[in-house]
């Protein structure tokens, strides 16, 4: 089975003393980060930048360097099973302005520990670790 490969961030921005990240509501009813396919040509961090600003029409951002993790998983579409790998990113936002795309049906700014609780799956809640952990060590 092919990998499927999308690239996503971590979107995160400095709420005065706080830490919010942004999480998007997907219809299935769970939480995520901006994500989606790499297309032809295009590098981890082009994809990245293009899917952040079409689900979230956020642009001002700030990629950290050195933040590279991988999620791999299998779903099941159209009655075949896929290979998904997602690569995100880490990146600061310069403003907390978001409008969705029609992918989501809603968007949350939360603190880690909010975002951890709403988090569904365990390993998004191990990548945000990573990435909180990033954060704070820089």
């Amino acid at each position: 089975m092919k990998p499927e490969l999308s690239a996503g961030a971590i979107i995160f921005y400095h709420s005065g003393q706080k830490i919010k990240y942004l999480l998007l509501h997907h219809e299935a009813d769970y939480w995520n980060f901006p994500k989606g396919h790499i297309e032809t040509g295009e590098s981890v961090l082009v994809a990245a930048r293009r899917e952040v600003q079409e689900e979230t029409g956020l642009t001002a951002l700030n990629f950290i360097p050195g933040f590279k993790v991988q999620d791999k998983y299998i779903f099941q579409f159209n009655q075949k099973k896929v290979f998904k790998i997602v690569i995100f990113l880490l990146a600061e936002a310069k403003s907390q302005e978001v409008k969705i795309s029609d992918e989501h049906i809603g968007f949350r700014w939360l603190t880690y520990e909010q975002a951890i609780k709403q988090l569904k799956f365990k390993n998004i809640k191990i990548i945000l670790q990573r990435a909180n952990d990033s954060i704070l060590n820089v």
